[in-house]
């Protein structure tokens, strides 16, 4: 079952953030831009959704439900973050595009803001009904390499360079590309991995054994 919203959502001008992404596995830079979104972004709330069938990803994700799990806990304890399973219970591919529209028409009274990386911005006409997307949320881009995206790649975007904003965000080098293969090649355990990982999803990796080289 989807998570409930917050009251105070339902207000007039309040401020929704949409952080969607595999997490597989959640880790410190997720949680890292979680806090940073809704400190800078004043959002009253941030729903944190893990992908369901990622149509632009050739490797396969690990089991939804240990995503879900894993970002359930990662995100336990920050105040203001939904952990939201629609689009792991949704049928088929997933789109933003759709995620957007259905949490407007919940919240018809709020502002949508939608994080994304700066890799993804790169990419950005490449997405399902992007156009679309623009006119429902505002574009909020992070780089944790800290070479945020220059002006001109927002004028690339006439009419809509407003609509693009960039969040602010500490060098963190980890990726879960990195944990992963780390726990597959046996070099770290998923107890080494505290480092890299909140501590109960380091933990839930070890008790699943997830990851592991088959």
């Amino acid at each position: 079952m989807t998570a409930a919203a917050p009251p105070d959502v339902k207000r007039v001008g309040a401020r929704i953030g949409v952080f969607g992404g595999a997490f597989d596995p959640p880790h410190n830079a997720h949680l890292a831009l979680a806090k940073a979104a809704l400190e800078q972004f004043k959002l009253d709330a941030l729903y944190i959704i893990p992908t369901g069938q990622a149509w632009h990803k050739s490797r396969a994700l690990i089991e939804p439900q240990h995503r879900l799990a894993m970002t359930r806990l990662a995100f336990e304890n920050v105040p203001g973050v939904v952990v939201d399973d629609r689009e792991l219970q949704r049928a088929g591919p997933t789109f933003t595009i759709d995620t957007l529209q259905a949490l407007q028409a919940e919240n018809p009274q709020a502002q949508l803001y939608l994080f994304i990386g700066a890799d993804q911005f790169a990419a950005f006409k490449q997405w399902h009904r992007w156009p679309e997307i623009l006119q429902l949320a505002i574009i909020c881009i992070a780089d944790r390499a800290q070479s945020m995206p220059a002006q001109a790649q927002f004028e690339a975007y006439p009419g809509d360079s407003e609509r693009f904003f960039t969040l602010q965000l500490p060098l963190m080098p980890v990726s879960a590309t990195q944990i992963r293969q780390l726990l597959a090649s046996g070099v770290a355990t998923a107890g080494a991995i505290a480092t890299l990982v909140p501590e109960p999803v380091a933990l839930y990796i070890s008790q699943h054994q997830l990851y592991r080289s088959r």
